[in-house]
């Protein structure tokens, strides 16, 4: 029982002393989630609100392909992520693999499904409310699209949201594209998952705690923006 008291106070002391080592392993690990969270936003979202307005032959099957890619296995994104970016692969010569930005494509890979599913959900919503009005004003189905999500902005920030803390969780996907190098590569999930094998609890229960803490953090300051936004503009 000591041991894990023991555990826990060293663990609070290098989180209150700003120990170096976990400062660069939490920067990176924002870095590579915040950059997978921003692309998988950028490529899903549009996608979502297409999805939502437009009709076309597929359109049902698409939908029921970006649903069951939600819960995509994070070892498989890894290791398709692993067979492009391997020096025998058709990107190769990128030279990406066991680098961070090999760890942001498998990242978006990874979350950009959940993006877009949940976008087509808050955008299917939307369209039914202001479809008459978009009609009535000749809107192509592009230009809703990009209206709804506008319109829809503050409400989207729950799948962007998601996405984050799908991707700043993973431990399957950037373990085998990212190698778990040490000041390169190494990240909070794959730290926690290593130290622990280790045996050296208190570092990995000081990224557990920074891990929840910024989750938390995060969905708090989300949900008060939304609270402030829906007061300001409605």
């Amino acid at each position: 029982m000591s041991t894990i008291a023991d555990s826990f106070a060293l663990a609070g002391a290098l989180i209150l002393d700003g120990d170096a080592r976990l400062a660069a392993i939490v920067a990176l690990s924002l870095e590579v989630s915040l950059s997978a969270t921003l692309l998988a936003c950028l490529i899903g979202m549009p996608f979502g609100a297409l999805l939502a307005v437009g009709r076309f032959p597929g359109r049902r099957s698409l939908i029921v392909l970006i649903n069951g890619l939600m819960g995509l296995p994070p070892v498989v994104v890894g290791l398709l992520v692993y067979l492009l970016l391997s020096r025998a692969g058709p990107l190769g010569s990128l030279g990406l693999l066991f680098t961070p930005p090999a760890m942001i494509v498998a990242q978006t890979l990874l979350i950009t499904p959940i993006v877009a599913a949940l976008t087509r959900q808050v955008i299917e919503d939307e369209w039914r409310e202001y479809r008459e009005q978009l009609r009535s004003l000749g809107a192509p189905r592009l230009r809703a699209s990009l209206t709804l999500l506008w319109n829809a902005r503050f409400s989207l920030t729950t799948a962007a949201l998601a996405g984050f803390g799908r991707a700043i969780a993973e431990v399957g996907a950037v373990m085998i594209v990212g190698g778990n190098i040490e000041g390169v590569t190494r990240v909070m999930t794959t730290t926690i998952a290593l130290e622990t094998s280790k045996g050296d609890l208190p570092l990995a229960l000081a990224l557990g705690f920074i891990l929840v803490a910024l989750a938390l953090a995060l969905n708090t300051v989300a949900y008060g923006f939304r609270q402030w936004a829906q007061r300001r503009w409605g």
